[in-house]
This record gives C-alpha cells, sequence and structure tokens, in this order.
C-alpha cells in the first residue's frame, strides 16, 4: 500500500468517530485502530524484505549522526531529507550494489536509496538532478522525518 494513501487513511480514522478500520488489497491487510491519542497501525500480512541487520548495528551510528543534521544545512548544494521515520538502506537488497555513491550523476525522479517502514520497502527519489557530494546517513541505520541523507549538487 503507498505510503500517501496509508497516511490519509490514517488521518481519516483520528479526525472521525470510527475506531477501527481494516483494508485489504492485493498487496497486504492494513488494520487501523484508534487508540489513545496517537493512531496504531498493525501490518497483518507479512511482506517480501531484506533481513533487518542486527539491532547494535543500527542502534550504535545513530548517537554520532544526531550531530550531523545541524551541520548539514550549512553545506553547498541541495540536501535531499527523510520523508518518513524508517530504515536507511542504500541498496534495493542485501549484497547488492548500492544505489548511488558520492560522485554519482543522479537525475530527478531516479531512486537513491530505501527506507524500510513498518515493513514496507520505500523507494526514495532524488528531488534534484546533480550530483551526490555527501552520503549522511549509514547503511541500516534509523532515520527520522526531515533527516538530512543526501547532499546532490
Amino acid at each position: 500500500m503507498d505510503l500517501r494513501k496509508l497516511k490519509t487513511l490514517i488521518d481519516l480514522v483520528s479526525e472521525s468517530n470510527v475506531s477501527e478500520l481494516e483494508i485489504t488489497e492485493a498487496d497486504g491487510k492494513v488494520r487501523i485502530v484508534k487508540g489513545a491519542p496517537p493512531v496504531t497501525v498493525v501490518q497483518a500480512a507479512p511482506m517480501p524484505m531484506a533481513p533487518a541487520p542486527a539491532p547494535t548495528a543500527a542502534a550504535a551510528p545513530a548517537a554520532p549522526q544526531a550531530a550531523a543534521p545541524a551541520t548539514a544545512p550549512a553545506e553547498v548544494g541541495h540536501t535531499v531529507k527523510s520523508p518518513m521515520v524508517g530504515t536507511f538502506y542504500r541498496s534495493a537488497s542485501p549484497g547488492a550494489k548500492p544505489l548511488v555513491e558520492v560522485g554519482s550523476e543522479v537525475k530527478e525522479g531516479e531512486a537513491i536509496c530505501i527506507i524500510e517502514a513498518m515493513k514496507i520497502m520505500n523507494e526514495i527519489e532524488a528531488d534534484k538532478t546533480g550530483t551526490v557530494t555527501r552520503i549522511l546517513c549509514e547503511n541500516g541505520q534509523a532515520v527520522e522525518f526531515g533527516q538530512p541523507l543526501f547532499v546532490i549538487e
């Protein structure tokens, strides 16, 4: 299910008197239950995905990267930011070649990384044409909404 569609459904449930919504589509089943102030989303059907890295590998790099977002906007060029919370992956599958490297030429709309959110692999696309000058996240690192991922000049 498309992330925008999922967000719209969550907003509809949270703003209405509906306390529970379940939708089944060809690619899976989503159940949204209104609980305490935040809306809870439960992914009911397993989706194919790449194996997640060990938790210690993802947790350790997160602390040093906390200072990086404060310095990233000072960079020359355009910063591509994470549109969601999830796990950052540089390649489409484990062991595969990264989608982009420092020095790679990218076009607007070209996939540059994957962010796994709720067991769904989301391709993140370049929002500007140019050359990747910096990669600001490590493979398997947890990322926040709005966190800088790449610098494109």
